[in-house]
């Protein structure tokens, strides 16, 4: 009787730890997840902070739209300051890719492939047009960019050239830098 009794007790001892034990095994590995997850997460996040700071652009540019940007700086910037896509709704740009006639200047039409390229980029970082909103072409009339400039006093024509005022780094694609007179310095 004592075996019995003696084996049966163990049998519940058993049954009592084992739960202890998964538990502390569940535990373990949990704080080792949680761990490599921080670590990736913080790396990630130093790393996009990196990059962020580094590009200068208004938005990060994923790589399926790089090229749609390359081309877009490429046939934009040769005259004038190419602006951040934000600027002007989808409908501006759309207007502006298909029409020949380009602020009283007579322009080659981009065809395709190029000009998808650049559509898609510039349809991804563009806002969209408001119901009663009529479609921009200057920034004066632009609502995003009156938003962006709240306390700024702005002329009624703004040219894109004037952007360099403010954005020293405007002609390197650069609108995150600003004079010392707006607040971080050239």
């Amino acid at each position: 009787m004592y075996n019995f009794v003696k084996r049966k007790a163990s049998k519940q001892q058993l049954l009592k730890r084992k739960p202890i034990g998964l538990f502390l095994v569940v535990l373990a590995l949990c704080l080792v997840m949680g761990s490599l997850l921080a670590n990736a997460t913080n790396a990630q996040t130093t790393n996009s902070q990196t990059s962020t700071s580094e590009i200068g652009t208004v938005d990060v540019v994923p790589a399926q739209y790089k090229l749609g940007q390359e081309l877009y700086l490429e046939n934009c910037s040769s005259c004038h300051i190419a602006i951040p896509p934000a600027v002007f709704p989808n409908q501006t740009w759309k207007n502006l890719l298909e029409d020949s006639e380009h602020y009283g200047a007579q322009l080659k039409p981009l065809v395709d492939p190029p000009r998808t390229l650049v559509w898609r980029y510039l349809s991804t970082f563009s806002r969209s047009l408001q119901k009663d909103e009529q479609v921009p072409y200057r920034f004066h009339n632009s609502r995003y960019f009156k938003a962006l400039h709240p306390q700024v006093k702005l002329p009624q024509t703004i040219p894109a050239t004037s952007c360099i005022t403010c954005h020293p780094g405007a002609t390197n694609y650069n609108f995150r830098s600003l004079t010392k007179e707006f607040g971080n310095g050239a």
